[in-house]
């Protein structure tokens, strides 16, 4: 016998099963992200060196694989460039604000990373 109520529940159930199932397959890593959001000015290996990375832009695009320079950085500090974009941080406009568009978790996995591309700790 045909029950629409228990057939409802159970593609319900199926439903949010299937879908937990795919944003897990679809989360990125924290390089995923970069390639996607930072790439395009800082470089594939973050050198800022990236095809965005015009003579005619105003502002060089950091190179994050500088201990020297990233070191003089706090996490506090990449978080807050990441998150508030470059003018919030009295560098380039061009660096658009990130802090709408990933999670806050996503921002530190990025800060993580650039940790890694540069080998050094900050300040």
């Amino acid at each position: 016998m045909f029950e629409p109520r228990r057939s409802f529940t159970a593609a319900l159930v199926l439903g949010l099963f299937l879908s937990a199932g795919a944003s897990g397959a679809l989360a990125e890593t924290a390089q995923d992200l970069y390639m996607f959001h930072c790439a395009q000015c800082h470089g594939l290996k973050g050198m800022g060196d990236g095809p965005n990375a015009t003579k005619e832009m105003p502002v060089t695009p950091r190179d994050h694989t500088s201990a020297l320079e990233m070191g003089k950085l706090t996490d506090g500090d990449i978080i807050s460039a990441i998150t508030d974009g470059g003018t919030a941080t009295s560098k380039s406009s061009l660096m658009p604000p990130f802090g709408k568009t990933l999670s806050k978790q996503e921002i530190v996995s990025l800060k993580d990373y650039l940790r890694k591309l540069c080998n050094c700790k900050g300040r």
